[in-house]
């Protein structure tokens, strides 16, 4: 991946739609009941890579103690939703899996946050990063001028200076 150096954040004026999913390995040496729930997560992000229409933006994968999340970025909730109840797509599938297999059984969790997020109503920054997050899904542009800082990127102005300490 190609550094950026200097100081980025991303830009929209279209709402779009943050979701976090990811399972817990409740039972680590319960690899034949976990490892299916892990391999669906492989055939819906490949349909939606071969899909863009779906409205899926992009994401990240990150490995925590027990556990794998996806951060994703959706053009819209409706998009997402529709994904998630499509008989045509993996996920439904996938999710009734789940339930026949693990149920409430407490071999697997799984979980997921969503969030709509309205133009102006979010903040991003990266320094010397590549595309990533935000910057890898929506315009990326230099955090200058009114990109500034933080309050700026949400739309206030300046915030006053801070004395230097004496």
């Amino acid at each position: 991946m190609t550094i950026m150096p200097g100081r980025y954040t991303a830009i929209t004026d279209e709402p779009f739609v943050v979701f976090l999913i990811g399972m817990r390995l409740n039972r680590l040496l319960a690899v034949r009941r976990w490892l299916p729930v892990f391999n669906a997560m492989g055939g819906m992000l490949s349909t939606l890579h071969q899909h863009p229409e779906k409205g899926y933006l992009g994401g990240e994968f990150y490995l925590y103690w027990r556990g794998v999340a996806l951060v994703q970025y959706w053009r819209s909730f409706e998009a997402l939703e529709q994904f998630a109840r499509s008989p045509s797509d993996p996920h439904l599938a996938a999710w009734r899996s789940y339930n026949q297999a693990i149920g409430s059984d407490g071999t697997v969790g799984v979980w997921h946050e969503t969030y709509r997020i309205d133009p102006g109503q979010y903040e991003c920054v990266y320094a010397n990063m590549p595309r990533f997050g935000l910057g890898a899904v929506l315009e990326h542009a230099p955090a200058r001028g009114r990109r500034e800082t933080a309050r700026q990127r949400l739309g206030g102005e300046s915030a006053p200076a801070v004395p230097a300490p004496d």
